[in-house]
């Protein structure tokens, strides 16, 4: 090479070197830019930030190696990826790595080395499942039939990948049509139309003269069952009526049990059993009297999780022990071991005066800090119980975790804006953490203002506890302001901000709500004028101080709104103050049955834990602690009173 050119060369990368330098400085650091070189698939500009940050001793380097070998994985040999692997085994991106590599290899049938590495992945993974499974059958290892037939009964779409997979199981007889129109039903119930024609290949009563025909129910079900435009005769036209008039059940019911009663005949009793399973999900959801007969017609079909739960919530609504039990008994023994249901299971026994049995799952369960934990405890009543040993961290124990190089990485991953990988990291460095040491852990995320670290890591510890870690208080001065200007339960107030944001300020929900109390732009607008204040602008919603006084006062419209009903109020807050009022029954109902019984999964999982965080905080305020059912109280019958036409619903 000559003089001038090799000098035009060095000339060129100090360039890009001085270039890369600004550039990152503009950007908020070398991190940062490195990540948009990835994003931008610049491999020489990453390579560039990566020895920039090695040079400075940047301890978040490794992430730019980590995005170079991303890229060049296709291209790397299996003992470079290897030796990857090897130098970085206590980083959590290796598992990553690790997989998109079981992924080239799958892809290449290099089953050796596939199989010598797959014990290392820890992350669940489809196209590795499909890979893994394919491998097996091409090494003459067998295939799982059960593990195969579970993976395959999904109504969600799957890598491509699998598609080979499927195709090899079904020529050879270990995939079955039924097990393809079993697909078919899942897919359609769940309106994942895609799904349900890509399965339909496999079925051969349907073809491309009639693949059709599952654009038009999902289109328009209410036409189909009013025209009668397909036939009853062929299981596909069967198939495809009972999902029209479930699609049709969940809007228009009384139609939809109309057309059902009118044809039903032309079904079989396996098809009968299915549609009565679905008419009695829809009407339980409803709160509708006539779901509990309609679950005793379904005896012959499979319940799904979410059918087997709202039968035993349909009988909870009319205290009807016997089938609470009974329905519990019949989940598979994973579920019955949720909380929610071991508490149910014990309460049924209880009030069939069952004590014994009932204190046998009560006792263990109260020891558990949670919404159930706390029930169990105030249904054991004067029985003893031992409570967990308070700690508070150690100034030398701070230091030493500090010290810990996956906390530091944590920490300047968060710093910087990198909040997945900060919390990869975080995850990664407590795993075999104790209570002792999780608590440590816990104190140092609070002190780095990482305060929703702070708190989903103090909540890991099982016997011993720091519950000033788990019910944190910021910003309380400004809030008690707020609080006593709308008569607001304190406790109350910071266990619905711990459910929203878990203090995150700058917090942002998928359907639009923001800061500490997640206010909604529209009712940020309607609080603005409620409240008489001029030029309010949307962006104004994100400060904290105006946020607070939004949301608190939302708060107190929706507690009026539901005349004192805390639990109600909570759940207004989250659906809306239209709803709650609807979702109680004909007569007073004991306020965990009405939680439990909420029908929007969200709303239902939140106002639970929004009242158990209230009743913590009460204890750590120093506030009168009022037992959980209390705080749950009694939502009153015939609730369904005129709605006033001011609303932020």
């Amino acid at each position: 090479m000559s003089k001038s050119i090799k000098f035009s060369w060095m000339l060129l990368a100090l360039l890009l070197l001085l270039g890369s330098k600004a550039h990152a400085q503009s950007v908020g650091g070398l991190l940062t830019a490195a990540q948009t070189a990835y994003n931008k698939q610049d491999l020489p500009r990453l390579q560039a930030y990566a020895q920039q940050m090695k040079a400075q001793g940047d301890i978040l380097a490794p992430y730019a190696d980590y995005w170079i070998m991303l890229l060049q994985l296709s291209t790397s040999s299996n003992q470079d990826v290897q030796n990857f692997l090897q130098r970085y085994e206590e980083f959590p991106f290796a598992d990553r790595v690790r997989g998109e590599w079981l992924k080239k290899l799958g892809k290449n049938k290099e089953w050796q080395t596939y199989f010598a590495e797959l014990p290392d992945f820890k992350r669940d993974d489809a196209a590795v499942s499909c890979y893994t499974m394919q491998g097996q059958a091409n090494m003459g290892f067998g295939v799982d039939a059960d593990r195969l037939r579970n993976f395959w009964l999904v109504s969600t779409d799957l890598p491509s990948n699998c598609t080979l997979l499927f195709d090899e199981m079904f020529q050879s007889g270990k995939l079955t049509e039924e097990d393809a129109w079993g697909r078919f039903r899942l897919a359609m119930q769940d309106g994942k139309i895609s799904v349900a024609k890509a399965v339909s290949r496999y079925i051969k009563a349907i073809d491309a003269n009639n693949i059709g025909l599952i654009d038009r129910v999902y289109n328009n079900p209410q036409q189909v069952l009013q025209k009668q435009s397909i036939s009853y005769k062929s299981r596909f036209g069967r198939a495809l009526n009972i999902y029209a008039i479930d699609r049709v059940a969940r809007t228009q019911p009384a139609m939809a049990l109309d057309v059902w009663n009118s044809n039903r005949a032309q079904f079989n009793s396996e098809e009968q059993a299915y549609m009565w399973g679905r008419l009695a999900l829809h009407a339980a959801r409803r709160h509708d009297p006539g779901a509990a007969n309609w679950w005793l017609l379904a005896e012959g079909t499979q319940l799904d999780s979410e059918q087997m739960a709202w039968r035993v919530r349909t009988a909870l609504r009319v205290k009807n022990w016997r089938e609470v039990l009974y329905g519990i008994e019949a989940m598979p023994q994973v579920e019955q071991q949720a909380a929610a249901w071991r508490y149910w299971k014990a309460r049924a026994l209880k009030e069939m005066n069952r004590i014994p049995q009932a204190n046998a799952i009560f006792v263990p369960l109260s020891l558990e800090h949670n919404y159930y934990g706390l029930l169990a405890t105030e249904e054991l009543g004067d029985v003893m119980m031992t409570p967990g040993i308070a700690y508070k961290a150690g100034n030398e124990e701070l230091k030493q975790m500090e010290g810990r190089p996956a906390i530091q990485r944590a920490l300047a991953l968060n710093e910087q804006g990198f909040r997945w990988e900060a919390r990869a990291e975080w995850a990664a460095a407590i795993r075999d953490l104790d209570d002792r040491q999780l608590i440590v852990a816990a104190e140092v995320a609070f002190r780095n203002d990482w305060i929703d670290i702070a708190i989903n890591t103090s909540e890991k510890t099982r016997l011993t506890h720091d519950f000033a870690l788990r019910y944190p208080t910021p910003y309380r001065d400004m809030m008690q302001t707020y609080v006593k200007e709308n008569a607001l339960d304190e406790a109350w107030v910071y266990g619905l901000i711990r459910q929203e944001s878990r203090f995150i300020g700058v917090a942002r929900s998928s359907a639009g709500a923001s800061g500490l109390m997640q206010v909604m732009p529209a009712t940020a607008k309607w609080i603005a004028k409620r409240l008489g204040m001029t030029g309010y602008q949307p962006g104004m919603i994100t400060q904290l101080d105006t946020n607070m006084r939004f949301g608190t006062h939302y708060m107190r419209y929706t507690l009026d709104r539901m005349d004192g009903q805390a639990l109600m109020a909570t759940a207004a807050y989250n659906a809306g103050p239209s709803r709650p009022k609807r979702w109680a029954g004909q007569e007073a109902m004991e306020g965990p049955i009405y939680a439990d019984t909420i029908p929007f999964t969200e709303t239902r999982d939140y106002v639970k834990k929004v009242m158990a965080n209230a009743y913590y905080y009460a204890q750590q305020m120093g506030h009168r602690s009022l037992p959980l059912t209390q705080r749950l109280g009694t939502v009153p019958g015939n609730a369904g009173v005129a709605e006033t036409k001011e609303s932020a619903d």
